[in-house]
């Protein structure tokens, strides 16, 4: 490994401790001017780093560079980012993570991106994903479960991506159902999964779970009509947080609950957290519109919801294209 490198896990595993340039040098083998050659190196490639007479230098708050070494510094996961793609550009995370399963790419395999080009969500919708903004992350995912239970994954994400960014914020966040993820009843977060089966349908070859994080502002960076909707967590709590720690806090949670996802124990979550519940709202299902009380959700993720004549639908997340509350 070069100076270089070594530098940059070094100050990744020192958190917000400074370390001196003397101590640097000590630790890394080199001498102190190696030391600031490889500090500017570092800089010129995009990564804040701070420096302090008398105390050193670390890794500033308001870095915004994304790096698989300063993912993988906070990472806990066994199996989930443990292979690791970051990419400055892509034509979409989930379409690079696709291609790297059909090859043969293991299970927690993951791809993440500074920008996606053609970002997707539910629907074939676009996910506008501008540079040096947002987190754009997919994660491979072979588990040994049934065939029913893959369709918990997007559930399970919803959970691991809320949890994580209350970790970092302290912010209360909420869940519209099926796959979205709110701040202050703004979205900041959308999910896609998609899934390959066996040759017979009856297995689960591989499935994509593809998660954008809206983090740093988007005010001036998303249109006027996208912007009355979406915001990011940077505009709606007014802090500015690592998108590599952001990321080492999804998998670590994404890891937890995929591995059990039988138990399904990220519902209670799931529940506590939607935000359709308790509301009058409106769906689309297939073409034909409907409207009705949201009660909860059931056992697999469905939505259920009281039709204006008493009968209740549970609604599944392939039946039900659009859900919003009534107005």
């Amino acid at each position: 490994m070069n100076v270089k490198d070594s530098l940059l896990n070094t100050l990744a595993a020192s958190g917000s401790e400074y370390i001196s340039g003397a101590a640097l040098a000590e630790k890394l083998g080199v001498s102190r001017n190696a030391v600031w050659k490889a500090v500017k190196s570092l800089e010129a490639e995009g990564y804040a780093i701070e420096s302090v007479t008398s105390k050193g230098y670390r890794l500033a708050d308001s870095n915004n560079r994304l790096s698989e070494k300063l993912i993988t510094s906070h990472l806990t996961t066994k199996a989930l980012g443990r292979e690791l793609k970051v990419l400055d550009e892509v034509n979409s995370t989930n379409i690079a993570a696709k291609e790297l399963a059909s090859a043969g790419a293991p299970h927690g395999m993951a791809v993440a991106a500074d920008m996606q080009t053609m970002g997707r969500g539910r629907l074939g919708r676009t996910f506008v994903s501008p540079a040096g903004t947002g987190l754009y992350l997919s994660v491979i995912l072979r588990p040994e479960i049934e065939l029913e239970a893959t369709a918990m994954m997007t559930t399970a994400a919803s959970v691991a991506v809320a949890e994580a960014v209350e970790k970092l914020t302290g912010s209360a966040a909420q869940i519209k159902w099926v796959n979205d993820v709110y701040l202050n009843g703004k979205k900041i977060c959308g999910i896609l999964t998609e899934a390959s089966l066996g040759l017979e349908m009856k297995s689960l070859d591989y499935a994509v779970i593809g998660i954008g994080v809206n983090v740093r502002s988007v005010r001036g960076k998303f249109d006027s009509e996208l912007i009355k909707t979406a915001s990011s967590i940077e505009d709606e709590t007014g802090l500015i947080i690592d998108r590599n720690a952001l990321c080492a806090a999804i998998l670590d949670r994404l890891e937890f609950y995929t591995d059990s996802l039988r138990e399904r124990s990220f519902l209670e979550g799931y529940r506590r957290r939607e935000l359709l519940t308790g509301n009058d709202i409106t769906a689309m299902v297939g073409n034909q519109p409907i409207t009705g009380k949201a009660l909860g959700i059931d056992d697999n993720g469905n939505l259920i919801v009281e039709l204006p004549d008493g009968s209740v639908k549970h609604l599944g997340s392939g039946e039900a294209n659009l859900c919003r509350v009534k107005k």
